[in-house]
């Protein structure tokens, strides 16, 4: 194809707007090394709730850590920490090739992100329980206490990037989470907030999703494919037979998956919405006739929307919370039968920390799941997850005492080449939280001089 083929081209049906991957029509091959045609970078902001398990079993005993002069963790029973010892590398420097134990689901993606230790919220700490620590988290900003819907925090991370960067894509700034009925105040519905006053609703369900993604009259369009039962690749199919007549062959092919991966996606929301809602036994109430998908379904279908929604440049910004704090799910399908919110207060009993761990693992692997579709997915001379930052994390350390110093902080993906993945980077105790978010606006090029609580930027990542 001699012509260059515009990064804003779009395949146009009725109410369908279709955006493409990244193809090598849209730039000469050549041309990658070039800082005006590289890959856009990508951030995403992940939020888990309760914290991250803050003790060890062994042999039936609870074990808690702390750091020796030589930097070194020291096992010992007896006295709370907030180390997070399952899940924070002895040493600092590269990962090890036997990773902590909460971080096994992650070992494929070793070389793809970074243990970053020492970081705490203090504004988190506004109040008591769980509302400030997910508040908190993206805003680095004292939430006000109310009993009311008088809500104040502050201009969330992603914000401040969508505002300095939201021109250049089709949305600014995508909200997406499972929606979990653990959120019974304001602060802790939302992950992103517009200003200190505007929380921005998250999108739980995938079909709308989907049509925020592609549809330019979701309601018109959609209502039309639901009585016909197409896909929105039929409503365009006549232009992309004309475009892959035009491309390459391995655009042609990598032009084939992507439209696989849409039609796959279309599917599963398909068969999910046929199913019928189940008549309960006499004395069992019946299941919410939204709850469609278990939750680690749920979670990596729309891990998988955020997928489509970065590798098409439709956004390069988005929250995802896989749980609100204050989360009180389980996960029986898993054979995880406790309450998240009742052991993560597990007050050094055994059985509710191996009840906690399960919990996380579960989350881990799901976010695994992430990675690899992150990983799996060509762009250039190498993958969606080389040119995204995604951060992975809890607004509170230790669930047990609400705690939201050492906070369990993950950062994935390489930044465009503006990261070191594959380390534990330890910073000193009581770094703010807001040094990190700072860093990374700087690293995408929502260049500002202080978010929130910040000091300063990280120079180490």
């Amino acid at each position: 194809m001699s012509k260059i083929l515009s990064r804003r081209t779009v395949l146009k049906g009725v109410g369908i707007a279709v955006a493409l991957p990244w193809l090598e029509a849209m730039a000469p091959i050549y041309s990658w090394a070039n800082p005006g045609t590289r890959p856009p970078v990508r951030m995403a902001f992940i939020h888990v709730p309760n914290g991250i398990v803050t003790r060890r079993l062994q042999d039936g005993n609870v074990l808690n850590a702390s750091w020796t002069p030589e930097g070194r963790l020291n096992w010992q029973a007896g006295r709370a920490s907030v180390l997070l010892p399952a899940w924070t590398p002895e040493e600092v420097g590269n990962l090890p090739r036997q990773l902590p134990s909460l971080l096994e689901p992650l070992a494929d993606f070793r070389n793809d992100f970074s243990i970053i230790t020492g970081l705490a919220n203090a504004h988190g700490r506004a109040g008591v329980g769980h509302g400030p620590a997910q508040g908190a988290y993206t805003t680095c900003a004292r939430p006000h206490h109310t009993t009311g819907s008088d809500y104040r925090a502050g201009t969330s991370v992603d914000q401040v990037a969508a505002n300095h960067l939201g021109d250049r894509t089709r949305l600014p700034s995508l909200q997406i989470g499972t929606g979990d009925p653990g959120a019974i105040e304001g602060y802790m519905s939302s992950l992103s907030w517009r200003d200190a006053t505007t929380p921005l609703q998250l999108i739980a369900n995938p079909r709308h999703v989907f049509d925020r993604l592609f549809a330019t009259d979701s309601g018109r369009a959609s209502a039309q494919r639901e009585v016909e039962r197409t896909s929105v690749l039929d409503f365009i199919r006549e232009e992309a037979g004309s475009l892959q007549a035009n491309l390459g062959v391995n655009d042609r092919r990598k032009l084939d998956e992507y439209f696989s991966a849409i039609r796959d996606i279309e599917q599963r929301i398909e068969r999910s919405a046929r199913m019928p809602v189940a008549t309960p036994p006499r004395g069992f109430a019946a299941p919410d006739a939204r709850a469609r998908f278990n939750w680690a379904d749920h979670v990596r279908l729309l891990g998988d929307l955020m997928t489509l929604a970065f590798q098409t440049d439709t956004t390069r910004i988005c929250t995802f919370v896989f749980a609100n704090e204050f989360s009180g799910a389980s996960y029986p399908y898993a054979g995880i039968n406790d309450s998240h919110h009742y052991v993560s207060h597990h007050g050094d009993n055994a059985a509710h920390v191996a009840g906690c761990t399960r919990i996380n693992l579960h989350m881990l692997e799901q976010f695994a799941y992430v990675l690899r579709r992150l990983k799996e997915t060509r762009e250039g001379d190498g993958t969606l997850l080389d040119n995204c930052m995604i951060a992975y994390g809890s607004g509170n350390s230790d669930g047990n005492q609400h705690s939201k110093s050492n906070l369990p902080v993950l950062l994935a993906g390489k930044g465009g080449g503006a990261l070191r993945p594959g380390r534990h980077v330890r910073f000193t105790e009581e770094t703010p939280l807001a040094n990190l978010w700072l860093s990374m606006l700087d690293r995408i090029g929502a260049r500002v001089d202080r978010f929130g609580d910040s000091t300063r930027k990280l120079n180490t990542l």
